[in-house]
């Protein structure tokens, strides 16, 4: 589990984000949702220790990460952020490549080749093995530095808004690669915009408004109309569709 103790972060006299003290379920899909500017990459890259770490403490499966070497944290948590840069000269496989570094500092063995060979399958991109990322298209991209995520085969994988760039086939089957992780015994922490992938897929939520912690559960818990019609000002309806909630934007 990740434990979060009063962690807060403040930039230029600017709170953004408040004191917050949580627990995030192992072994499940956690989807953090909220408006622009609630805080949700700022607390995702202070949990992978991305950003200074500031006051509060973070624990990952028992580990202080602001104690644990980078080497160590490492073979604990894979992050991705929103802004991943693109590296001209450098093909598919060489960045899917790089995810195995924590485990064998650039000396790839069996089990090493065998991971990216996993990760280049599962994100659909084997025809796209030795092309250099320059020349791919936006979502190639995204999945390219998925796939180097995944590649890591850590317990936790964090990913700050995954689906930009990606079209609704590979959203989903990006989800569900998710999921498998999770059935698998692995655990997610997913910053998303679309409420519907985080009723669909996730089974914990964790809704943040101005820096703050408002709402935490499961998703028929806080995605509810009352709960998301505060959390983004404007007014929202939730219906059910399989057991799970769907989330209805009014018309003007």
């Amino acid at each position: 589990m990740i434990e979060v103790a009063d962690l807060s972060f403040t930039v230029g006299g600017t709170q953004i984000l408040a004191p917050t003290t949580l627990t995030l379920p192992a072994g499940k899909i956690t989807a953090l949702i909220g408006p622009n500017g609630a805080g949700k990459s700022t607390f995702s890259r202070l949990i992978a220790r991305i950003e200074t770490p500031p006051p509060g403490t973070v624990r990952v499966n028992g580990l202080d990460v602001a104690a644990t070497s980078g080497a160590r944290l490492a073979r604990e948590l894979a992050f991705m952020g929103q802004h991943t840069g693109l590296a001209s000269r450098l093909r598919v496989r060489e960045l899917v490549a790089f995810g195995r570094w924590p485990h064998c500092q650039g000396h790839p063995g069996p089990s090493d080749q065998a991971a990216i060979i996993r990760a280049l399958r599962d994100f659909e991109l084997e025809p796209l093995a030795h092309r250099f990322l320059d020349t791919l298209s936006g979502g190639q991209a995204q999945r390219a530095h998925l796939a180097m995520a995944a590649a890591q085969e850590t317990p936790w994988l964090i990913l700050d808004e995954p689906l930009n760039n990606l079209d609704l086939a590979h959203a989903r089957a990006l989800m569900a690669h998710l999921a498998r992780l999770r059935d698998a015994g692995g655990s997610v922490l997913i910053v998303l915009h679309d409420l519907n992938f985080a009723a669909a897929w996730a089974d914990h939520v964790v809704a943040m408004k101005a820096g703050a912690v408002v709402a935490l559960g499961k998703p028929e818990e806080v995605l509810t109309g009352p709960v998301l019609s505060a959390l983004y000002d404007t007014e929202i309806e939730v219906a059910a569709h399989r057991g799970r909630p769907l989330v209805l934007h009014h018309l003007p």
